[in-house]
């Protein structure tokens, strides 16, 4: 009978949900600013002051914006391929998608983190996580590209992560799926989810000066689901905070089956701790697989690795690393103020928003102040650790961003309002409304010691009525709202990547600078690059053949090539000889069963063609780059297998007319 209470009372909310969300918030006339457009005006050749980066969802990529323009500065390829730029498709950057499964071109890029000094966004590099197949990468800021990913293993689903330490010491990321660890028979019933799932948290460190990631360790913990994660700083630094649900370890029908206990739980991981256990060789070694994938820009080229071992820690066997504190209900958020102090706590079906002290939660542990354990791990008492509670903030509490003036900013699903309130006495001050049902919050510089203040962006899971329509499809929305004075102010609405979910915003001075605007090309070591026009040439191993080739305004060399037969495995390296910013080249033949390439000035890159039948194949520049660029192409001469046209290649020049013979 209790059961069926809980269900029914579950049912009852999931339907007021599905109702509300339909509903429009009050007072949208009031909801913008009237002087608004003055507020995100960027003059014609003027920069923007902040850029936003923001995670693509199931596109599998990050998208980059200027602030407070919202105008789209660039896609960047990260778990996808992208026909645009050739990743994923040129067999320079193949590598980079590789996984222990294979090939795996696509994923679920949910959340963005930029790397931190002491605690303050430095510009090197921003960070992104791979939901699916469980990865995480990191984009070099100074060329705005993808430089590596890191396979996670004993991992199903990556939601928790790539949420980094106040000095970027590590990129953090908890499975969302609780599974069988790697090294253990995965074939077993689903319902022996208690006896034989694990959730496990991995600590990706980060080099100092080259940023290469590396598994430092995993902690094994009990099987739940991990749903996002903060790191501690300041006060608070050295430690890490997780939310996570379905402590009912529920493996079926979670919408009922992991909402039955009133409070899940918010985990405090003592990392420094863990980091001594490590060091003292407490860590067992673990056999497992998973894929390393760097690229690098002196070579042009992407190379994976697939490494063998981990070093875990079994939580139950080190009692003094995690702690447990109960959190209402079913957590999603996990948010730590500027100072540290405060670990806010979102449960998404809770009508309050509990607030956390970092300094209760050491005090309770210093006197084990706990209410029992779970699966060994102490629970901290409630009413112990917290700091107190945001009565009636709205409904469906998920993510909490920070301003510089001690104000925190909640965003609110099912009311689709963003709510202000005051760290200090946890008073809401101010509310507005997002069309509609807005996720994640964006705060310039939200997530650091000393947020940015100015600017707040909703990113909305709903966009109804708001653009012109384009089919069934909805864009997906953003909003962006001032809020340097007491009252939020909308100032901006506008159409982004879909489906956004976190983001951040940085001062553009921290990248701008440093930005890469050609690859000196003395300095490219791709194996395969011409130098000059004088190094082109074309070499047969084979059934392959090697085109080498170059790009200038406004010709390719060679432009005529003959010899190529039916079932050769042909590789065209073209290098793009300019050293002008504003000069990249394309490439790209009919009938190639890929994508183009987009080659940068100075830089090397191959597209792979496998002709299928006898005929002319032309192929040309596909990135505008001169007044002559239509001229800029040339033909390939297919003859059948087993042919004895000889491979001949010119540029200027037309081939002798030997060249027409055949078998």
């Amino acid at each position: 009978m209790k059961t069926q209470l809980v269900n029914s009372a579950s049912l009852l909310l999931i339907l007021s949900i599905g109702g509300m969300v339909s509903c429009k918030p009050k007072d949208i006339s009031n909801a913008v600013s009237g002087d608004a457009a003055s507020k995100v005006y960027v003059a014609p050749g003027k920069y923007d002051e902040f850029y936003n980066f923001v995670s693509g969802g199931f596109s599998g990529q990050m998208s980059v914006y200027g602030i407070p323009s919202g105008r789209l500065l660039r896609v960047m390829p990260v778990f996808a391929v992208d026909p645009e730029k050739g990743y994923g498709f040129s067999e320079e950057t193949k590598p980079m998608l590789n996984t222990s499964h294979g090939f795996v071109p696509w994923d679920d890029l949910h959340h963005v983190q930029v790397s931190k000094t002491a605690g303050e966004y430095d510009g090197r590099w921003v960070f992104g996580n791979a939901n699916n197949t469980p990865r995480v990468a990191r984009i070099d800021l100074k060329t705005f590209r993808t430089a590596e990913i890191i396979e996670l293993p004993n991992s199903g689903g990556n939601h928790s992560s790539p949420f980094i330490t106040e000095n970027t010491e590590y990129v953090v990321a908890g499975t969302r799926f609780s599974i069988p660890p790697d090294d253990a028979n995965g074939d077993v019933p689903i319902n022996t989810y208690k006896k034989n799932f694990k959730g496990t948290l991995s600590f990706i460190s980060v080099g100092k000066e080259d940023g290469k990631m590396d598994i430092a360790f995993q902690l094994q913990c009990p099987g739940v689901n991990f749903d996002l994660s903060r790191a501690g700083k300041g006060v608070s630094h050295g430690w890490f905070f997780f939310s996570m649900y379905n402590t009912e370890q529920a493996n079926t029908l979670l919408e009922v089956n992991a909402s039955q206990r009133d409070k899940d739980f918010i985990m405090a991981v003592d990392w420094k701790k863990a980091e001594e256990y490590i060091k003292a060789g407490k860590g067992k070694k673990q056999a497992v697989r998973y894929a390393h994938n760097t690229y690098s820009d002196i070579t042009h080229s992407a190379t994976s690795e697939i490494k063998t071992e981990v070093t875990v820690l079994d939580t139950k066997e080190f009692k003094d690393i995690c702690y447990f504190i109960p959190c209402p209900k079913s957590p999603h958020g996990c948010d730590v103020s500027p100072t540290g102090e405060y670990i806010v706590g979102s449960g998404k079906l809770a009508a309050l928003i509990p607030v956390f002290s970092f300094d209760k939660i050491i005090k309770s542990i210093a006197a084990k102040d706990y209410a029992g354990d779970y699966e060994g791990i102490p629970i901290i008492k409630y009413e112990s650790a917290l700091h107190g509670e945001v009565k009636k903030p709205g409904l469906g509490p998920l993510h909490t961003e920070f301003d510089n003036n001690g104000n925190a900013y909640t965003s609110m699903f099912v009311s689709s309002e963003v709510v202000k309130w005051s760290l200090s006495d946890l008073k809401v001050l101010d509310r507005v409304p997002t069309y509609y049902s807005v996720g994640h919050l964006c705060a310039a510089g939200g997530d650091t010691k000393t947020p940015y203040g100015k600017y707040l962006i909703a990113y909305n899971k709903i966009t109804k009525d708001r653009y012109l329509p384009t089919g069934p499809e909805l864009s997906q929305s953003a909003q962006l709202y001032d809020i340097s004075g007491d009252k939020m102010k909308m100032i901006l609405d506008f159409p982004t990547i879909g489906e956004p979910h976190y983001a951040q915003i940085v001062k553009a001075d921290l990248i701008k600078d440093k930005s890469v605007k050609i690859f000196k090309i003395g300095e490219n070591k791709h194996p395969y690059a011409s130098l000059g026009e004088k190094e082109t040439k074309i070499v047969r191993e084979g059934n392959k053949v090697h085109v080498y080739m170059t790009a200038i305004r406004t010709h390719l060399t060679p432009d005529n090539i003959e010899g190529i037969k039916v079932g050769d495995d042909v590789y065209f390296h073209v290098t793009n000889l300019e050293q002008d910013w504003d000069v990249p080249h394309g490439f790209a033949i009919k009938g190639a069963d890929n994508a183009e390439l987009l080659i940068m000035p100075g830089e090397t890159c191959t597209l792979r063609w496998n002709p299928k039948k006898v005929g002319m194949y032309p192929f040309y520049c596909t990135d505008f780059c001169s007044a002559l660029h239509q001229e800029m192409t040339g033909y390939l001469r297919v003859s059948p297998a087993g042919s004895n046209v000889p491979l001949l290649f010119s540029t200027g020049t037309n081939l002798p007319e030997a060249s027409a013979a055949t078998k």
